[in-house]
């Protein structure tokens, strides 16, 4: 980096040598005398190097991964800075490097303006913040020198040292920044006090003159005094983003040629270096020859860390060098390094078979639903197969497989999502249901994802964001979720786009090994204000064409006009499944249906056999599948009110023992709604070859 950040050989602009945040705390050091440096600080940084001419080859740049505390040193040394003091509530103060690193570490030893002595040996506790301050306006004034304190210096040493000062985990030295004890106040005001009193040193060789600065680490501004951030002009806040697609790029280029060293047997990595020496630090070799793997596998790996650190993206590759992956197999290195588990579901074989043998069993659960379930089939053979979002650059990260279910009430969408996860997982137990009518209110978003810092419930997380990291592989139900409030449903967008949420307290869960459904009935209903303003109203018995035409067109409505949220309904896509209203004989299987669950029950739980004679199944039918409207749902209700119900109490009151035969003779139907049985009672073997009756 011997040439100014931003320009090439000839003066041309090329691409940035340093990062952003390096650049501009060294292009503000004369206006600046503080920085809060937070967000994605424990990452490792990309630092562009200018190749050394004593190679013979062409002159070129490489790239190097550093640490904060190497980029920002190997940056203001070049500006002239002597030193870098390090401190934190740990160790104190320490002297990480520079050409004055000897003298200044002697000046905190001897106690000029020192609370301790700093390294080497072994970490003493640090001192009050009391003395810690007077060593921050030692070093902010760069130890000028002191007429009656001779042998602290050097005797030709006569103007200040040039000096920087990193606090650590700055976060950490408040016990509670919304409630600051004396002390800690006293110190925070303090340093803002230091911030406007500092005075510029200037440079003997380029007659500049710089702050000695503070510069404050913090994974959130946020987790400083917010007096202290925004208190002073002199203290500038700098956020260090997530890397971007192009930078993400260049490592997996440089961490392409470090796969293929270590592969090839030739182990160019330097060891990273937590302080660097006194001198600038360049941690990695130049890399060697670009590897045989082609772009394409490098593209494939810096997408696939979308969200993720540079360091994260070094770690999978050690990971992956590790396992003995090629450096092909890196989007897996990645999954694993993000999900924890190595074992992939829908890389099975099984998982498809589970997919084709459970065709008939998904029709056997959810009845009259020939085209959502075969629309619902399609998304789920194309999550096996990797394809979901294939049409798109890259898939990214997105969930395995999103729908969601649109129609009529009691129609089988709920069901569906069961069988869903009963058919891809084994159990209905992998499927995590959110009732969305209890996140209505503006503040349930802390339900799902976890309250925010020092608020009620943060320590306890998300149930949304809890769940999935504990198993990522599930079927994750949002039932009815035109209920939630819409700020629940902007949390959704990033789910749907990349897969990820982050929740309240910073930890990242990954939703792109599971399957998103979502449940509604918004579609069947017009909400018309009574002036024209609603779509049309879809009515049981039309032709399902007509049907899904009119329940896309009302979905669209409400995420469009009535919410405001169009781009919700646009990651949705083409997945929206419309379920049609249940017909006459549909309602006959489900009614069948539910008479056997209610006679599985009692065998099992009571001991006791159920029959319906033909004349009370006739009757009890034709009651309840009279108004199919509610569907499933509004049959059984009216099962539980017209059999269940009667029958629990001749049972209860009966006094009905284990080995009993019970045989529903007679069903008469009051006015007022009840239902009273006539009943036959036997032993269960008597009653075993009764003809004329349905078991």
């Amino acid at each position: 980096m011997s040439r100014p950040p931003g320009t090439g050989a000839t003066g041309g602009v090329r691409e940035r040598e340093l990062p952003a945040f390096a650049e501009e705390v060294t292009g503000t050091l004369s206006v600046h005398s503080q920085y809060v440096l937070h967000g994605n600080i424990r990452d490792i940084h990309l630092v562009r190097h200018d190749a050394d001419p004593d190679d013979g080859g062409p002159d070129r740049t490489y790239d190097a991964h550093h640490t904060l505390t190497e980029v920002l040193w190997n940056a203001l040394w070049q500006e002239g800075y002597e030193v870098l003091v390090r401190y934190d509530i740990v160790d104190g103060f320490t002297v990480v490097a520079g050409p004055a690193a000897e003298e200044v570490r002697a000046l905190l030893h001897s106690g000029e303006g020192a609370a301790r002595p700093a390294r080497p040996g072994p970490p003493a506790p640090a001192g009050p913040l009391t003395d810690t301050e007077r060593v921050l306006r030692s070093i902010v004034s760069g130890w000028p020198p002191v007429a009656d304190r001779p042998g602290r210096r050097p005797a030709q040493r006569q103007e200040p040292y040039r000096a920087v000062l990193l606090i650590d985990y700055a976060a950490r030295i408040p016990t509670d920044v919304t409630r600051l004890s004396e002390p800690e106040r006293d110190f925070f005001l303090s340093c803002l006090k230091l911030a406007e009193d500092a005075q510029p040193l200037t440079d003997p060789e380029t007659g500049r003159g710089l702050f000695n600065p503070v510069i404050w680490l913090a994974d959130g501004e946020r987790e400083l005094p917010t007096w202290l951030v925004a208190g002073s002009e002199r203290v500038r806040t700098i956020g260090l983003p997530l890397p971007d697609l192009g930078t993400r790029r260049r490592m997996a280029r440089l961490l392409a040629a470090e796969h293929a060293r270590h592969t090839s047997g030739h182990t160019g990595h330097t060891a990273e270096t937590e302080q660097p020496e006194p001198e600038p630090v360049s941690l990695d070799k130049r890399p060697g020859p670009a590897p045989d793997d082609p772009a394409h596998e490098v593209d494939t790996f810096a997408r696939a860390t979308a969200g993720l650190t540079l360091r994260a993206m070094r770690e999978s590759t050690h990971m992956a060098l590790d396992r003995g992956l090629p450096f092909s197999a890196m989007r897996d290195a990645v999954r694993v390094y993000q999900l924890g588990v190595e074992d992939n579901p829908w890389g099975a074989a099984y998982l498809r078979e589970q997919i084709r043998a459970g065709e008939a069993y998904i029709r056997s659960r959810v009845k009259g639903q020939e085209k959502a379930v075969a629309k619902t089939l399609d998304i789920l053979k194309r999550a096996a197969l990797g394809l979901s979002g294939a049409q798109a650059s890259h898939p990214g990260s997105r969930p395995r497989g999103v729908l969601f279910f649109a129609g009529p009430t009691g129609t089988g969408k709920t069901e569906l999502a069961k069988s869903v996860a009963t058919v891809l997982f084994g159990t209905e137990d992998a499927c995590l249901r959110f009732d969305m009518s209890e996140f209505s209110a503006a503040h349930s978003v802390d339900r799902l994802i976890g309250a925010p810092p020092g608020y009620v419930g943060y320590e306890a997380g998300g149930e949304l964001t809890s769940a999935v990291r504990n198993d990522p592989f599930r079927v994750v139900l949002f039932d009815e979720i035109d209920k939630a409030d819409t700020g629940v449903l902007d949390k959704f967008l990033q789910v749907l786009e990349d897969g990820r949420l982050t929740d309240g307290q910073g930890v990242t869960t990954y939703f792109s090994e599971c399957v998103l459904i979502f449940t509604s009935n918004l579609g069947v209903r017009s909400r018309s204000d009574g002036e024209g303003g609603g779509g049309r109203e879809a009515v049981p018995g039309m032709p399902y064409h007509e049907l899904e035409k009119i329940i896309l067109a009302n979905v669209k409505q409400h995420f469009v006009e009535e919410i405001g949220r169009p781009e919700l309904l646009n990651r949705l896509g083409g997945n929206v499944v419309v379920f049609d209203y249940i017909s006459s004989e549909v309602a006959t299987e489900i009614f069948d249906s539910q008479v056997g669950n209610i006679q599985r029950v009692l065998r099992e739980e009571q001991g006791v056999r159920l029959r319906l004679s033909a004349e009370a199944h006739r009757t009890l039918s034709a009651h309840c599948t009279a108004d199919f409207d509610n569907g499933g749902r509004g049959i059984g209700m009216l099962l539980e009110t017209h059999l269940i119900n009667p029958l629990a109490r001749e049972l209860f009151d009966r006094g009905v023992l284990e080995g009993t035969s019970v045989t529903v003779t007679g069903v008469r139907l009051d006015e007022d709604g009840t239902a009273a049985l006539e009943l036959r009672l036997s032993d269960a073997s008597e009653a075993s070859g009764t003809s004329g009756e349905r078991s």
